[in-house]
């Protein structure tokens, strides 16, 4: 099922069609943007051809089927059970942050954040003019890890509004522990800070790993939260544009929904629905063996890069299936590390500078792709370093 090779090309795929826009060569093998090149659940695709079938696309709303599905799928994972009323449907994860964060603070106030991350992060505490604060990650003993201390002081020196947790971590792949989670939810609450929770790669923990929703940790963490969801990563359902934040503080849902409101905006198409409840209905045992199967990626990478005496370090992959690639023993500039994988190795993958000045001499990798895509970028590297890193 996941070995099948889908022609992505013309179908105004951003992964697969952006090369121009983006100065890539047009025969790089694109391992960059967080989307999977597999066809979505079957149950999924039978759903939105029935849709189609049926021929009438007008306004549409969220049954009891849709949210029985989500609530269905968050108890048996993670024994967390939101309410509807909890819920403002939204066109994406992002979308939700901006309009909490604008919902609980003002232009000018802190906004904190733990880099190497998501580069979005970054972008909208710009773009509405509040100040960007940054806790660095520490890679410590081969491991990213928070330096809690420095995120007390931050949070306190810099009277830091609002917390924005990615989790699990893009890029690094970290599936944060429940005692992690717990000693930042316990700072926040003790500094009044808000914590908003990206948890968009929710169900991607791997190898073992297990992921706590942020708000399942206890009552006072919930009402202190508002959790972002979607189910686009996990059954690749990018393009429709589904995605939900749910918030169980009465205020601070009604400040989100009129910054939603002022944008005329109030709920995800008719498509997108069906989609979003087929998907989380019936997706279970097609999203196990994509879990089984991106594991074998990861090994097949690492394994690969060590026959290959590549000089890469890999962080230890706990979830996500974007893998964070350390390149710095090559000793190159960015733009020179950037072109050495374009130019050379043909292969588009996202330099790690771009997530924050932590991600100098990293680049991150999206494995989820057929095992053959990833065989034929593997050998393009080799004959690229065979021929001369620089």
């Amino acid at each position: 099922m996941f070995d099948i090779e889908l022609n992505r090309w013309g179908t105004g795929s951003i992964k697969f069609g952006f090369h121009e826009k983006f100065n890539k060569p047009k025969d790089v093998i694109p391992l960059w943007v967080a989307d999977m090149d597999f066809a979505s659940p079957p149950e999924v695709i039978e759903v939105l051809q029935k849709r189609v079938g049926h021929g009438i696309f007008g306004y549409s709303y969220a049954t009891e089927d849709y949210y029985e599905s989500i609530r269905n799928w968050f108890k048996k994972r993670y024994g967390w059970v939101p309410k509807p009323e909890w819920d403002q449907q939204i066109p994406g994860v992002m979308f939700g942050v901006a309009a909490a964060i604008r919902a609980v603070t003002k232009e000018g106030e802190a906004v904190l954040i733990q880099q190497p991350v998501y580069p979005p992060f970054e972008e909208v505490i710009h773009a509405n003019r509040r100040k960007l604060i940054v806790n660095e990650l520490l890679l410590e003993n081969g491991k990213y890890v928070i330096d809690f201390d420095a995120f007390e002081q931050q949070i306190i020196r810099e009277n830091v509004k609002v917390f924005l947790l990615c989790s699990p971590h893009n890029p690094v792949a970290r599936v944060w522990t429940e005692n992690e989670l717990r000693k930042m939810g316990e700072i926040a609450l003790k500094h009044g800070v808000k914590v908003i929770a990206d948890e968009i790669h929710a169900d991607f923990t791997l190898f073992g790993n297990r992921h706590f929703l942020f708000p399942s940790l206890g009552e006072e963490f919930s009402k202190n939260t508002v959790l972002c969801t979607s189910p686009s990563k996990t059954f690749n359902l990018m393009g429709l544009q589904t995605a939900n934040i749910w918030a169980e503080d009465p205020s601070w849902r009604k400040a989100i929904q009129e910054q939603c409101l002022q944008f005329h905006w109030h709920g995800i198409n008719a498509a997108a629905l069906e989609a979003s409840a087929a998907a989380y209905r019936f997706g279970k045992e097609w999203f196990d063996a994509l879990s089984a199967y991106l594991e074998e990626n990861v090994r097949f990478v690492n394994r690969r890069l060590k026959e290959m005496n590549s000089g890469i370090w890999t962080a230890p992959h706990e979830g996500t299936y974007l893998m964070w690639l350390d390149c710095r023993k090559w000793g190159l500039t960015e733009r020179n590390l950037d072109l050495f994988w374009t130019e050379k190795a043909r292969l588009w993958l996202n330099p790690g500078i771009i997530f924050g000045k932590g991600g100098a001499g990293f680049m991150r990798m999206n494995i989820a792709s057929p095992r053959s895509i990833l065989m034929r970028a593997m050998d393009q590297l080799e004959m690229a370093m065979n021929s001369g890193v620089s």
